[in-house]
């Protein structure tokens, strides 16, 4: 007998058979919204608020009469205008809140008397709130290190406001009240120690900023600022922890003890350079900022501890919400760590609601509301790489998981393979857009880095908070940490060396648009297992026809290269090959990863000589990189033991790598296989010239493989013309020359004439504020009948020699690799 079915029956059943086939299919209806509120905003930084108010309303205008439509009001629209009318108007509603939320800060940040004040570079008194901790950047060698802050500048005050109201002169602005963001400039110690939400006044003079974000003005400060009463308490305490967790470390070697802060709070102050570097080659470098994936450690160790204490979900999530907000006050809940915690929350809202299914939905939300409360997250890398990884775990992660367990994967290691290849190919477009590059070696590297990153971070977690009461404790706790940071350490450093690790890709907005198409064709492409297969295919026959290639004749080193001139930025860094692996290495750039970077590519393993020319910082500031896994037998110095700075760098560097140190005089000479080396300058001592360090500096003449290389170091026109007096002639003719001084103008023509190189490798950082190279020296050079390299456009360049005649190799610049 056959049953019969009521309407209420098939209801139930259709709604049940809907909702099973829903269970694995994203909501996707918030994503249209967040979108195309971040694309508004990120618009909106680079138009006037008119223009985004102006986008606003004609969105709100489309937005309102489709929403009319729909509710039928103008008749019934067909069935796929309704199907897909209401996203249409989820994305104009994006547009408004994104258009409207930038065009109001972007009124404030254009108001006419701060343009007025920026415009006038007036000397001002400022009083501000700091935002973020103050960050060192960078700066010429031989400079004061620069510290940046990010600031609200409550009120500014011109210097001379009195003088001009009185005089009829000047901006005729006399005090501008408000808060509009700014970017303070200073290098002044005092400034290191200022927390988020610290008041102070500072003076200084203003300049436009850069554009393109909410910076109304730069502030270069003078001097160190005046602190008006204490910051926030939760800006104190972190503080507090921050500094214990400091202390804790300190008795760990450099490198462990430099990326455990950064592991736990995104303080990588004390993180070696070319470490940074490493973690930056193999796609690891989110592990050393503060993203959501430490909120969700952190937080995903405290659910993991209720659970065992059998700890009902609502409490579970009490603990954890507690948790979150301990983790902030640790980390010092400045704008990306607020960003990070809101990325880390969602997971606890799904939680909370029961329906793993709302994650998505949550992260749009958040989105959403995070650019609407701070516009300027829309330009920002971090952000866009936080929510690309919290939407590729959401998105790719579970179904990547069920599948390899479908395919007998264990449970955990499906886990452990599924979520950082999510999260990689979520993040790789951007990536590749920043970086002009695609990493090869990011995805097994950070599968690697899986097993480590979660007892470092808990157990630095747990070092920073008992280091107040116990730091003991907190000594023991950092030391167990610091042993899976070594594990980090051990994966970065070799996947940094493994060669074809990466590989150029167009940078920029092209780059990443590029690579986003094809990862989309991928994904969808696969889902059909003929194509699935015939990708994997032709993916094994691309690596095996293309590695062995890029690994036997990669094109750098070139053939027959004689000499190679880094690119280190503003600074010197030579290499002379000996033999296969071997190579002379003569000053180190201003720091270590430029040279250890160049020394790994032209495959130097070991240094039986490092030449220093003299002790300036974009000289010697490098020399750790040259010892780093690398044997260095001798290193000779000049006389002139100055700056001192300098020279205690190249001694600790000589003691620790067990080198032999010494200075040597003019004459001596140095020879292994096809090279040898003869010191020609300076001839005397010279004091009181313009640079006594520079033109003290060691001029060198090289001969490799019977080519003469003339190596000039800083040498300057008082040096140079030294050199014509006491020099026979002809004692300075070369075939290259590394030009002295970064080409700077001061050269003696006639020393340039004696040389009369076929080839002339400038060493020279882009965008230098010193003005080198000199265009007229480079002019003088050419017409003399040399082809001339620089390393600011050029990268590592080489000059090569077939036996015959010269020739010229340059490895480039990539958008994200520029000095």
């Amino acid at each position: 007998m056959s049953r019969l079915s009521t309407p209420a029956h098939h209801d139930q059943t259709n709604a049940e058979r809907f909702a099973g086939a829903a269970e694995g299919i994203p909501d996707l209806r918030l994503a249209g919204l967040a979108v195309a509120a971040w694309l508004a905003a990120l618009a909106g930084l680079r138009l006037t608020a008119g223009e985004s108010a102006t986008l606003a309303g004609v969105a709100a205008g489309l937005a309102g009469g489709l929403g009319v439509h729909l509710c039928g009001l103008l008749g019934r629209p067909a069935a796929p205008v309704r199907r897909y009318g209401w996203i249409a108007v989820a994305v104009l509603l994006g547009v408004v809140c994104g258009a409207t939320a930038t065009a109001a800060r972007v009124a404030v940040r254009d108001a006419a008397p701060v343009r007025a004040l920026a415009a006038e570079r007036a000397r001002v008194t400022a009083e501000l709130v700091v935002r973020d901790d103050p960050r060192p950047v960078r700066g010429a060698p031989g400079r004061p290190a620069t510290l940046l802050l990010q600031a609200d500048l409550v009120s500014l005050t011109p210097a001379d406001a009195d003088a001009d109201a009185d005089a009829g002169t000047g901006t005729g602005v006399r005090r501008v009240t408000g808060s509009v963001r700014g970017l303070v400039l200073a290098t002044d110690p005092a400034w290191r120690t200022l927390l988020p939400g610290q008041r102070a006044t500072a003076r200084g003079r203003l300049a436009d900023p850069r554009g393109g974000d909410l910076t109304a003005v730069v502030l270069t400060a003078n001097g160190a600022p005046t602190l008006h009463g204490a910051p926030p308490w939760p800006q104190r305490a972190a503080g507090a922890l921050r500094a214990g967790l400091h202390r804790a470390c300190e008795p760990l070697p450099d490198e462990p003890g430099g990326l455990l802060p950064g592991l736990v709070v995104g303080d990588t102050s004390r993180l070696p350079p070319a470490v940074e570097e490493d973690f930056r080659t193999t796609g690891m470098t989110h592990l050393n900022a503060v993203s959501g994936s430490n909120v969700a450690i952190v937080v995903g160790a405290v659910l993991l501890l209720a659970r065992w204490a059998r700890a009902g979900p609502r409490s579970a999530v009490v603990l954890c919400v507690l948790a979150l907000i301990g983790f902030v006050i640790l980390v010092q809940p400045s704008a990306s760590v607020v960003r990070a915690a809101a990325m880390g929350a969602i997971g606890l809202a799904a939680l909370a609601a029961g329906r793993p299914r709302a994650a998505l939905p949550a992260l749009a939300a958040a989105v959403t509301v995070l650019l609407l409360v701070d516009p300027e997250l829309a330009g920002d890398p971090g952000f866009a790489l936080s929510v690309c990884a919290t939407g590729g775990l959401l998105l790719f992660a579970p179904g990547w998981r069920d599948a390899l367990r479908r395919r007998g994967v264990p449970t955990g290691l499906a886990e452990a393979l599924a979520v950082p290849a999510a999260a990689q190919v979520a993040c790789g477009p951007v990536i590749a857009g920043l970086s002009g590059t695609v990493s090869l070696v990011a995805v097994p590297a950070n599968l690697l880095a899986v097993p480590a990153v979660a007892p470092a971070t808990v157990l630095g977690v747990l070092a920073a908070a008992v280091s107040p009461v116990w730091p003991a404790g907190a000594e023991f706790a950092a030391w167990l940490a610091s042993w899976p940071a070594r594990w980090l350490l051990l994966i970065a450093g070799q996947g940094a060396r493994l060669p074809a690790g990466t590989l150029p890709w167009p940078g920029g907005v092209t780059g990443a648009l590029l690579l986003t198409t094809l990862t989309v064709a991928l994904l969808l492409a696969t889902r059909r297992p003929l194509v699935r297969r015939l990708v994997a295919v032709c993916a094994v026959a691309v690596v095996l026809g293309t590695l062995p290639v890029r690994l036997l004749a990669s094109g750098w080193p070139p053939a027959g290269w004689v000499v190679v001139a880094c690119a280190v930025g503003q600074g010197d860094a030579i290499v002379l090959p000996v033999a296969t692996g071997r190579a002379v290495v003569v000053d180190a750039g201003p720091d270590p990863s430029g040279v250890d970077g160049c020394l790994r590519r032209l495959g130097v393993r070991e240094v039986p000589l490092f030449v220093v020319s003299h002790f300036h910082a974009d000289h010697v500031g490098g020399v750790a990189g040259v010892f780093r896994g690398r044997r260095v037998a001798d290193v000779v110095t000049p006389e002139w033991a100055e700056p001192p700075y300098g020279v205690s760098q190249v001694r600790e560097a000589a003691r620790s790598g067990a080198a032999e140190l010494r200075t040597v005089p003019v004459g001596w000479r140095w020879r292994a296989g096809g090279v040898e080396l003869v010191v020609l300058g300076p001839p005397y001592p010279l004091r009181g010239s313009r640079s006594d360090p520079n033109n003290n500096s060691l001029v060198v003449a090289a001969t490799v493989a019977g080519v003469r290389i003339l190596l000039a170091g800083d040498a300057e026109t008082e040096e140079q013309r030294a050199l014509l007096e006491t020099g026979p002639p002809g004692a300075f003719r070369a075939d290259v020359l590394k030009v002295a001084h970064h080409g700077s103008a001061y050269q003696d023509p006639e020393f340039i004439d004696a040389v009369r190189p076929a080839v002339a490798l400038v060493s020279v950082g882009a965008d230098n504020d010193y003005g080198h190279p000199n265009l007229g020296l480079l002019g003088r050079l050419t017409r003399g009948g040399a082809r001339v390299l620089r390393t600011d456009t050029d990268g590592d360049a080489a000059a090569v020699w077939d036996g015959r005649r010269f020739a010229v190799a340059a490895r480039g610049i990539s958008p994200g690799r520029q000095p």
